[in-house]
């Protein structure tokens, strides 16, 4: 994951409490499992060592893609943001012109995207077809079954 990560101060909040759970709980969990494993004998016909240190080092990774996401976080205060137009954390409300109905999403970093919440990723087709916009704008963006219209009807944050 490389550039910078655009984070309200909650999110990056609850990525700071999952790191510090996965290199506390997470890592002695690992450990138990893995001095149990090596109790259980030889180490070079055993697959509950072999899953034990497999899931360690998935696990290691999570830390290094979570510190790093971290380290990249930027937070976005909602009182800097210009609500003119299209940005990231605009809340947009815009109609399908395809299929006339309304729809509302937020616009948020990857990290927070959220389908199910009416939050996209900025870098989604959706997301970057909409950066910029101004309330009456037409956005046409291209996805992978063709092109979706939506006229931008209001702007919040």
């Amino acid at each position: 994951m490389s550039g910078l990560n655009y984070v309200s101060k909650e999110t990056l909040e609850q990525m700071k409490e999952e790191l510090t759970q996965l290199k506390t709980v997470g890592r002695s969990e690992i450990a138990r499992q893995i001095a149990e494993a090596r109790e259980k004998g030889d180490l070079k016909e055993n697959a509950e060592y072999d899953a034990a240190k497999e899931a360690q080092g998935l696990h290691e990774a999570k830390v290094a893609h979570l510190q790093t996401a971290i380290m990249n976080a930027r937070v976005i205060d909602v009182k800097d943001l210009d609500n003119t137009k299209v940005s990231i954390m605009s809340k947009v409300k815009l109609t399908n012109l395809g299929t006339k109905k309304a729809v509302e999403y937020q616009i948020v970093s990857e990290t927070e995207a959220d389908l199910k919440a009416g939050k996209i990723s900025v870098t989604s087709p959706i997301g970057k077809g909409l950066l910029g916009k101004v309330p009456g704008d037409i956005a046409e963006i291209i996805v992978p079954n063709g092109t979706l219209k939506f006229k931008i009807e209001s702007i919040s944050l």
